[in-house]
Formats: structure tokens, sequence, C-alpha cells
């Protein structure tokens, strides 16, 4: 017979899973220089909303992951913790590796991944689904930012010395 601990623990351990994804991303590195010079798009929010966010995020999607867990759902927890991974990688991509096209490029497939997920979540319980759209409302944001960015910042092309 499982506990209230032990189910108090699993919540913890999925809302934990989502801020060690997002430490992760910050272990490479966060807003640079690089990024202070790059050509930002209408609606970029300042740097310390994203904090807060990220942490009420990371919450919401923990709890939904331990009620699809709870339940049972494998295929629908196949899809959270893949989503949780290409969380985990935009930040190397974006902040670490300064490449805002490759970093897009997992946005998308996040934003898929989440939405199939949010689905998948709300037929196991609504509860589960409605925890994550706030993340998904986010993440779509994000989208907008990233490609805006990718937009207004074409590549530099590095001119290569002929000897």
């Amino acid at each position: 017979m499982r506990t209230k601990l032990f189910h108090g623990l699993a919540a913890l351990g999925f809302v934990g899973a989502g801020f060690v994804a997002g430490a992760i991303g910050l272990a490479v590195g966060g807003p640079d220089r690089w990024y202070a010079r790059l050509v930002k798009p209408a609606g970029n929010p300042p740097g310390w909303v994203f904090g807060p966010i990220w942490s009420t995020l990371y919450v919401l999607q923990g709890l939904s992951g331990y009620r699809v867990w709870r339940a049972g759902a494998k295929g629908a927890l196949a899809l959270w913790g893949a989503q949780l991974g290409l969380n985990a990688l935009w930040t190397p991509l974006f902040f670490g590796a300064h490449a805002p096209r490759a970093a897009l490029a997992d946005l998308i497939a996040l934003w898929s991944t989440l939405g199939a997920y949010t689905v998948s979540a709300w037929r196991v319980s609504r509860g589960a689904g409605a925890l994550v759209l706030p993340y998904w409302a986010w993440v779509s944001y994000a989208g907008y930012l990233n490609a805006q960015i990718t937009r207004l910042n074409p590549p530099q092309r590095k001119l290569a010395s002929v000897l």
C-alpha cells in the first residue's frame, strides 16, 4: 500500500525533475554579451520575469506529470519525459551554442510534444491537462520570441583566412 508520504515524495520528484531540466540549461549559460547585442522583438520581456514564470511552470508541469504517473498512463508519461528533455536542450542551444535556429527547431519539437502530452494528459485527467496549459501558452510565446530573434538577427558569415 502506498502511503501519503510516498505520494508526496513522488510529486516532489516530478516537480524537481522540471527544476533539474532548468538547471541543466542554466549550467551551460544564460543571457550573456551575445544575447545583449541581439535585436529583440516587440514584447520581449525583461530578464527578471523568467525566473518566477519558469518556477511556476515547472511546478505545474511536475504536478501534471505526477497525476499522469499516478494514473499509470505510460504513453502520456513518455511524452511528459520527452518534453522535459526538449525543454532542457533549448537553453544550451540558444545561450550556450548561440544557435537560435537550432533552438527554434528544438522549440518547435517541444511545442509539438507538449501539445501531444497536453491532449494525452487531458484524456487521463482533466486536471493533469489543465495544469500544463499555461506551460504550453508560454512555450508558444517563447516560440514567437525565438522566431523573431532568428528573423531579426541573420547569421554572420565568418571569413576564412586564405594564405
